[in-house]
């Protein structure tokens, strides 16, 4: 009988001393309405805790993984005891096929582990790897997150920050730019998909995001009640509204590659990824960053088969001398590759222009399009018109206007109408009719299956 009071008065001792650290209120600000399950609730490093809270429960309905660093115990820092705990929410996730979500807030790696504590952050690094592309990853930066810490977030497929957090492998201490690490400068170089204010906001958007994403690479992705199209917004905003179900559009990584919009959206009550070239950016053209942002968004979707819509309005990619000298076609290569490797369902919408490589990159038969619906009005031309009119009308430049030149190319050789007649488009619209046109062409795609060559991956360009 002693030793079960002993027991009882142990249990009542040490949790008293859980529940209230900010690693327990993510979690429960994260999961739905505020509970979970705690695992290994009392595993410790030598005296103290592990610096993590490790959960499962339910996100937005959804059966998800999540661990938070306290870093009240040992400043959260990463050691063997910790990783333990992490690297079994990566197994429980693989063998229950269940979203990850890590939030992250540490000081950095337990001093007094050395090199072990670094070996753990990479083998957490290979765990994750492990499940990428199987079960969605999702990290949250509350609060530090320096170093090998800042890897193993990147590694997660969407990253939500915390405005006030720090994100960096070498902080503004060691770089002496104040500017590294903040929630503003991770927005603009495209570490993370999502600034929010505030740690409630953060974990409401984590919600909206693990609505979109399925369970795993074998389930079917989200569906919702169907609300028809409601046109909103102007230019590249308007193109998206007047496709996708009312106000579903969540757009990521907003200031980078500003040249282009990705993001998830609801067709038909059917999750779907979106991506958009805007034309009022670059004159039209797409650069670098804004390449390299698509390519990353659709081999997100590809990862678990959820469906692509593009809408092209596009001049081409970036073509001056700066830009091909700091090497802006790996960027444009890296684009095409995703496009042309993903298997999942792809639909493309040429809402305005699509001139050369635009195409071939997102549209032709090289990008491996199941489906091309052109407005009534788009101009789909090999060249640009500017280039065409300089060798094709170069003998009437001295007697007519380059501009008219230009706009009696595009009539006549850049027609939607002519593009079709060679099986370059699938079907010709009105403006008001493309979104019915969008959820038919995804419907008759809704069972799309591809085998593909036996390989380990392919060697994309960086």
């Amino acid at each position: 009988m002693m030793n079960c009071e002993n027991g009882f008065t142990r249990l009542e001792k040490e949790t008293a001393l859980l529940g209230n650290s900010d690693a327990y209120k993510r979690l429960q600000l994260l999961f739905d309405n505020g509970t979970f399950t705690e695992l290994d609730k009392f595993s410790k490093n030598g005296e103290n805790g592990c610096g993590v809270v490790t959960a499962y429960g339910s996100v937005n309905g959804a059966a998800c993984y999540a661990f938070s660093q306290d870093v009240t115990v040992c400043s959260g820092a990463m050691g063997r005891a910790q990783s333990a705990k992490i690297k079994k929410v990566y197994d429980l996730a693989l063998m229950n096929g269940a979203p990850v979500i890590g939030i992250f807030d540490s000081n950095g790696a337990f001093a007094n582990e050395g090199v072990d504590a670094l070996n753990a952050y990479g083998e957490l690094i290979a765990a994750a790897g492990k499940i990428s592309g199987v079960v969605p990853q999702i990290s949250v930066i509350a609060g530090k997150c320096i170093g090998s810490a800042a890897i193993l977030a990147a590694v997660a497929d969407l990253t939500v920050m915390v405005e006030g957090a720090e994100f960096c492998v070498n902080s503004a201490a060691i770089t002496g730019n104040e500017s590294v690490g903040s929630a503003e400068t991770a927005m603009k170089n495209g570490t993370v998909s999502v600034v929010a204010e505030n740690d409630e906001a953060a974990f409401n958007k984590v919600a909206e995001l693990v609505a979109m994403l399925p369970m795993n690479n074998l389930t079917v992705p989200f569906t919702a009640d169907y609300i028809p199209a409601a046109v909103a917004g102007e230019g590249v905003y308007k193109d998206i509204a007047n496709i996708v179900d009312a106000e579903s559009f969540l757009e990521l990584s907003k200031d980078f590659g500003k040249c282009a919009k990705v993001g998830f959206a609801l067709v038909a009550g059917n999750a779907v990824g979106v991506v958009a070239t805007d034309a009022d950016k670059n004159d039209a053209y797409l650069c670098a960053n804004g390449a390299a942002k698509i390519a990353r968004f659709v081999r997100l979707c590809d990862a678990f088969s959820i469906p692509v819509v593009t809408l092209l309005n596009s001049a081409g990619f970036m073509g001056k001398a700066d830009d091909e000298l700091d090497g802006s076609v790996r960027a444009v290569a890296a684009l095409t590759g995703a496009y042309a490797e993903a298997t999942t369902a792809k639909v493309t919408v040429i809402v305005g222009k699509a001139y050369g490589a635009a195409y071939t990159a997102m549209a032709g038969k090289g990008a491996g399009a199941d489906y091309v619906i052109a407005l009534a009005d788009a101009a789909v031309c090999a060249l640009n018109p500017t280039t065409a009119v300089q060798f094709l009308y170069k003998d009437r430049l001295g007697e007519e206007k380059r501009e008219d030149l230009e706009k009696e190319y595009i009539l006549t050789e850049g027609s939607p109408f002519k593009a079709a007649e060679n099986g370059a488009i699938n079907d010709i619209v009105t403006e008001d009719a493309v979104a019915n046109a969008v959820i038919a062409a995804l419907d008759m795609l809704a069972s799309k299956r591809v085998s593909t060559i036996e390989k380990k991956h392919s060697n994309m360009p960086y």
